[in-house]
């Protein structure tokens, strides 16, 4: 199942994902910090996604109610929430 996501209230504008039987395939993140977030998504390259979900969510940057891992985990509910449909 892929997912496209539009993360509010981070510097990211897209992000996209991919997961197969719950694992994670792919992960783009466009915009924000492009090191960070290239390394974010290769680290949870192959990582069951309740695992990454678990790590990410609620992460804040700064003064910021969130973050762009925080957002990730959303996008990541959101493509298991489709891949169960």
């Amino acid at each position: 199942m892929k997912t496209t996501y539009a993360p509010r209230g981070v510097c990211s504008n897209l992000i996209t994902v991919e997961v197969k039987n719950g694992i994670i395939t792919r992960a783009e993140i466009q915009g924000g910090c492009s090191g960070n977030l290239s390394g974010i998504a290769s680290l949870i390259s192959g990582m069951p996604a309740s695992d990454a979900i678990a790590k990410l969510k609620g992460i804040r940057c700064g003064g910021k109610a969130t973050s762009c891992p925080d957002q990730l985990s959303r996008a990541l509910e959101q493509c298991l929430c489709e891949e169960k449909e």
